[in-house]
């Protein structure tokens, strides 16, 4: 099972720090998804990241940063939302009416709300329309569960057949950017987390 690591939606001081930390034990999929409208940012992260991690970072906006920083791809959270982008390319279905048809299009795709978040708590999908999802056959090695994803649910999210799953908040609130000055709680999580895949 794959691991694709989202980045929290601000920048802050140490994020390549953790970052380059965590690519060093094998991350390979870490997806950048900022509030910030600008892209100085953005290329200021990217160019702080060594160029040997490039080729496993998507992003999520600024998608003309991915032929300058030889990135992985793009991630479109917008259903709507088209590119004339030729590469990798992922997208995020919040309805699974629409799941069919992202997949047709997509490389991958992560299904929102598998487990909720703090934010959309109503839209949680329910343990009975996972499992009509899995035996309609649309859940699969490119389909990533995301939304309150923690490492002791990877085991059924395993056997309902999920490819891969979204990791944020489970493993950011490791670290508190404006108390913590090391990070190496982060890093024995993720660790974890990737005995938990295999």
């Amino acid at each position: 099972m794959k691991v694709a690591i989202m980045t929290q939606p601000t920048y802050f001081v140490e994020e390549d720090k953790i970052l380059t930390a965590l690519f060093e034990e094998g991350l390979d999929n870490l997806h950048i998804s900022k509030a910030d409208s600008s892209p100085l940012y953005l290329q200021r992260l990217l160019s702080l990241i060594p160029k040997t991690y490039h080729r496993y970072i998507i992003v999520h906006q600024h998608y003309g940063l991915t032929k300058d920083y030889g990135l992985a791809g793009i991630h479109i959270d917008n259903y709507g939302e088209q590119t004339n982008y030729r590469g990798t390319i992922g997208r995020t279905c919040n309805n699974t009416m629409y799941l069919k048809d992202m997949k047709r299009i997509s490389d991958y795709v992560f299904l929102k709300n598998v487990y909720g978040n703090n934010e959309d708590e109503a839209h949680t999908l329910s343990a009975i329309e996972l499992k009509e999802l899995q035996r309609q056959g649309l859940l699969g090695k490119h389909i990533y569960a995301m939304g309150g994803v923690t490492k002791d649910r990877i085991s059924e999210l395993k056997e309902l057949g999920f490819g891969g799953v979204v990791i944020k908040d489970d493993i950011w609130k490791h670290f508190d950017q404006h108390h913590h000055i090391d990070f190496k709680e982060i890093i024995e999580y993720y660790k974890k987390l990737r005995q938990a895949t295999y």
